[in-house]
């Protein structure tokens, strides 16, 4: 077949091209984020269970169980994605198109802010160690996550306002309402500012400092607290940077395939952020490992028990099926 036997051969194979690579990218979303659902939900709901339950009140463990409320809510929501990008159509409603992106921007925001106030809080116990031991406690650490996520829900309100459901070729979408280039740069331009790179530049500067200071003090004998500072950064970096260049893209070039392309791992990224979080943020401290430890320990001893408990039932059977022969031989 020629292109002058079959003048639209050419469209025909770019379309079906274009389709095989949607379902690539499709499977590739979809495995990643339910490998990410698991994770994330499993890992997050283990730090709110230690730090909720297990561990002693302290300000560590209000950052930790504040993040991990946070990354589990959205860690949670990750199933309607799927389903959207599998059907290519949403079918949970307007309340839950709106809600579902709400609480998506509302994660990004208050897990970075949290992200910051955890390194100020470290920069602040290394600089002013006596002031810390005095002046940190619960209670203002309890206003501090409050005022975190205030600001944080109001900057996630137009993914809310400007978020609703279309019907598109016989199909309801979850899209975002027609608003002008301007507003959408502006958007844009905030979530960009104001969700990575004024708390990028804390985050290094507060761990520039951590490092200069546990130099010139000598209290650095190994090089683990750097490794892990330069790791926290560069997963910082690496989650959220492909999202918002994406969201750049996207205001000219949103019918484009690379930048779908870029959509699908830019969203994956931030998506594994929430899932990397309890690894590098919580299971690095002594005592969510400590904590960690004594719980898979418990549910180790427990397994051997049930274990035992089994051979002994299947022991004692034997037994009584080894006397009750004799008897009946006899």
């Amino acid at each position: 077949m020629t292109a002058a036997e079959y003048p639209d051969f050419k469209n025909h194979t770019s379309l079906n091209m274009s389709s095989s690579s949607c379902t690539d990218l499709c499977m590739f979303y979809s495995v990643a984020n339910v490998i990410i659902f698991i994770l994330g939900v499993a890992g997050n709901g283990l730090v709110i269970w230690i730090a909720g339950f297990k561990m002693k009140k302290s300000v560590i463990a209000t950052w930790y169980l504040s993040l991990a409320v946070s990354d589990f809510i959205m860690c949670s929501t990750l199933p309607f994605g799927v389903a959207q990008k599998v059907t290519n159509e949403w079918i949970f409603g307007r309340f839950m198109c709106k809600f579902r992106y709400f609480i998506k921007l509302l994660n990004m925001y208050s897990s970075i802010f949290l992200l910051v106030i955890i390194s100020v809080d470290r920069c602040v116990l290394v600089m002013f160690p006596v002031w810390a031991r005095n002046k940190r406690t619960i209670r203002k650490a309890v206003v501090i996550v409050m005022l975190a996520w205030i600001v944080s829900a109001a900057l996630s309100s137009p993914a809310a306002i400007f978020r609703d459901i279309k019907q598109n070729k016989q199909k309801t979408k979850c899209e975002r309402t027609d608003i002008n280039e301007p507003s959408h740069f502006a958007i844009v331009s905030c979530r960009f500012i104001f969700g990575f790179v004024i708390p990028f530049l804390i985050i290094v500067i507060c761990y520039v400092v951590i490092m200069r200071k546990l130099k010139f003090n000598q209290m650095a004998t190994s090089k683990k607290p750097f490794k892990i500072m330069t790791l926290l950064i560069a997963a910082f970096l690496i989650c959220w940077l492909p999202f918002h260049f994406y969201s750049f893209l996207k205001i000219h070039y949103n019918d484009k395939d690379f930048v779908k392309s870029l959509k699908v791992f830019g969203l994956t990224f931030a998506n594994a952020n929430s899932c990397l979080n309890p690894l590098l943020y919580a299971f690095m401290g002594r005592d969510f490992k400590r904590h960690c430890y004594a719980v898979l320990s418990n549910i180790e001893n427990a397994i051997e028990e049930e274990e035992g408990k089994g051979q002994d039932r299947v022991q004692g059977t034997a037994g009584d099926t080894t006397e009750e022969s004799l008897s009946l031989s006899v």
